[in-house]
């Protein structure tokens, strides 16, 4: 084989088939100790008690490492046969078939998959602080990397490559469980998404400059795939989905963290194009929409958290998105103008809208390619040459960083990012649904039923209200007396007089407790604040009945 050709094929190869950059004498170490070892440390995870005391959820980490172990089984009598066949070393030259060369495993760090996990590692401990679920979750968490290191590994000796191991399965992991996880009933559809995403990256692969590499961000595949199937059988129920993309305000400025973490990731791969040009998109976008009906696109936010967690941590993988500045750009406009029609069209099917964030990335990654060759016609014109070289010159990320940090803080100066949001105040939808600004009314049916679900005997009172009335909402008398039964179970005295007249409707201001849960602008529940400053706080949410009790 000529010098050229090996180049090419070794360009061609996979990342498990390649040493290290700098390691290219790297050893393979074969057998399946290793895979074993995982497998069994997996298993061993049944005796923790968070795990052991969910019945499936303990079936669920039992059933992964039977799989794993079966299939390294089945491995090994593969190899041993083809090895003591005709073709094996008692009978000739062994072939290069898929499945004959022994497993062996290199090592293979490369700064994107560390950098990343480390930062989004930063999110779980930041996030988990401030609610428990997450810590809660960390068992579980170190579960899926087990796995997905065995599967992975042996995924690629089944194809008969060597694995490259180092940090890939982390970023991986940790991206997923960013935006979507199973209740403990039915987690064993975490191991299949995980593994869904593992087969993603190693059979749906295309050429791109020169090389055979994956078409889809790992994490985002098996993401959207699960996303679709949730939203078609209906069962977004039996995740965390919407519990997660609603939790991340919990922790104090938030905002600030992920935009400080962002910026690690922006400084290392050099992806701020594409973060700062989505938000930049969907800060737009959302002003336009603002200014033009009165009422915020999205409820209490300019971008929510979870979208600005995704934009930074979920759509910049450097390997699946384009190469240079203009694609870069052209990416995350894509992607901010998706997440904004996505919510759009989500809500107007009564879909969960926290899947806005998700479901565009795969359609994106499949757009590389047409993105790459559209920049290269435009490469033509002086005008876009110009610009592009200036894009593309030495330092250019920081200053495309500078411009970010700046355009950050202009958000922040106007109320979007952390702090209050006039739609965090429920006065202002009332009385936007009052003069009939679009999607008001049912903002505000969303709103308090979030907040009647989190025990505010006034908001399920005011639900009762609207539907025996039918006025925003179409009429409903028995889930009226379910939501002022809910009420008058919370000691709310006109739900229970709701409940004793067939017409009736009295209402009353919200009480301290409810409060507490009204006023808390996406964090924590103001349960330790003194009663004076929770009335002055009210009187500047718009509740008029507390301005006097603030002075």
């Amino acid at each position: 084989m000529s010098r050229a050709s090996r180049r090419k094929r070794q360009a061609q190869a996979s990342p498990h088939q390649r040493a290290a950059p700098g390691r290219p004498g790297a050893p393979a170490r074969g057998g399946f100790g290793l895979p074993l070892l995982l497998t069994l440390a997996l298993a061993g995870l049944y005796f923790v008690p968070r795990i052991r005391e969910a019945e499936a959820l303990a079936v669920s980490f039992v059933a992964a490492a039977g799989v794993l172990l079966a299939w390294q089984g089945i491995l090994a009598l593969r190899l041993r046969r083809r090895a003591s066949g005709p073709d094996g070393p008692d009978g000739g030259a062994r072939t290069a078939d898929a499945g004959t060369r022994p497993p062996g495993v290199v090592t293979s760090l490369r700064p994107q998959h560390y950098v990343q996990a480390a930062v989004q590692l930063s999110v779980f401990l930041y996030w988990g602080y401030y609610w428990g679920p997450v810590y809660d979750h960390a068992w579980l968490l170190f579960g899926q990397l087990l796995f997905a290191y065995a599967f992975d590994m042996l995924l690629a000796w089944s194809r008969g490559e060597r694995y490259a191991l180092g940090f890939g399965p982390f970023p991986i992991i940790f991206s997923t469980n960013l935006f979507l996880w199973f209740h403990d009933d039915w987690f064993a559809l975490q191991f299949l998404m995980i593994a869904v995403g593992f087969l993603g990256k190693a059979f749906v692969r295309w050429e791109r400059e020169g090389r055979r590499v994956h078409v889809f961000n790992p994490s985002a595949f098996s993401l959207g795939l699960f996303s679709i199937a949730l939203i078609a059988t209906d069962a977004t129920s039996i995740t965390w989905g919407e519990e997660i993309a609603t939790t991340l305000t919990l922790a104090p400025n938030i905002y600030l963290f992920l935009f400080l973490a962002g910026l690690v990731v922006m400084y290392a791969f050099s992806i701020t194009l594409v973060a700062a040009s989505a938000a930049i998109v969907l800060f737009g976008l959302s002003a336009l929409w603002s200014a033009a009906t009165g009422v915020p696109y999205f409820i209490d936010s300019e971008i929510p958290t979870a979208v600005f967690l995704g934009l930074h941590l979920l759509v910049t993988d450097p390997s699946t998105s384009p190469r240079t500045p203009i694609g870069k750009t052209i990416f995350g406009v894509l992607y901010g103008g998706c997440v904004f029609g996505l919510y759009a069209l989500l809500g107007a099917f009564g879909v969960p809208t926290f899947y806005d964030k998700l479901l565009g990335v795969p359609l994106l990654n499949l757009g590389v390619r047409r993105i790459d060759a559209l920049v290269a016609r435009m490469g033509s014109r002086a005008r876009f040459e110009t610009a592009a070289g200036w894009l593309a010159r030495p330092r250019a990320n920081l200053t495309q960083m500078a411009v970010w940090i700046a355009f950050f803080f202009t958000m922040t100066a106007l109320g979007a990012t952390d702090g209050r949001h006039r739609g965090d105040t429920v006065p202002f939808w009332e009385q936007a649904c009052a003069e009939g600004r679009p999607q008001a009314c049912q903002r505000l049916i969303q709103i308090e039923a979030s907040y009647c679900a989190d025990a505010s005997a006034w908001a399920c009172n005011e639900l009762g209200r609207h539907y025996r009335e039918g006025a925003i909402v179409e009429a409903d008398a028995e889930l009226a007396l379910g939501y002022f039964g809910r009420a008058c179970e919370l000691r709310f005295q006109p739900a229970c007089l709701n409940l004793l007249e067939q017409d009736g409707r009295y209402r009353a201001p919200p009480k301290p407790l409810d409060l507490r849960l009204l006023l808390r602008e996406g964090g924590a529940n103001l349960m330790e604040m003194p009663e004076p400053e929770l009335h002055a706080r009210a009187c500047e949410h718009g509740w008029t009945f507390a301005c006097e009790g603030a002075r």
